[in-house]
């Protein structure tokens, strides 16, 4: 009978997976990657395809899944303090890339109509207790 894997986590690019999955490779957790290389081929199909997922065997997915819970996955500014949000003071505050602005907008169908990267993204960090969007200065 052959392993069974299950996935226990999806990430936009390859690069985060491939960070977690050394961290569980570590702690002995056999790792598969799914995705990664066609998301490494063209990011813009990220979205589509649902990322890159991350498989464990199935009997270490409970163990996996505590190792994943202990990283700390909010951002954090140069000096490597945590970011608070400024409406609620919460440090659950996450990074994004938006494509809300014109020269955003304009730089994604000029990706997508030549089939390149875009060459400009905004980034904004969102905390995740009351949703509120802001830019650090």
């Amino acid at each position: 009978m052959s392993p069974t894997f299950k996935t226990i986590a999806k990430f936009q690019y390859s690069a985060e997976a491939q960070i977690i999955k050394g961290r569980l490779e570590s702690e002995g957790i056999e790792v598969f990657l799914s995705d990664h290389l066609t998301i490494d081929t063209d990011p813009l199909v990220s979205n589509a395809i649902g990322g890159v997922k991350l498989k464990v065997l199935a009997k270490d997915a409970l163990r996996a899944q505590h190792i994943l819970e202990t990283i700390n996955k909010y951002s954090v500014d140069d000096d490597g303090n945590a970011i608070h949000c400024p409406n609620c003071n919460s440090s659950k505050v996450a990074m994004f890339s938006t494509i809300k602005d014109f020269k955003s907008f304009f730089s994604f169908m000029v990706g997508f109509l030549f089939g390149t990267l875009p060459f400009y993204a905004k980034d904004k960090y969102k905390c995740d207790d009351c949703k509120t969007e802001f830019d650090i200065k």
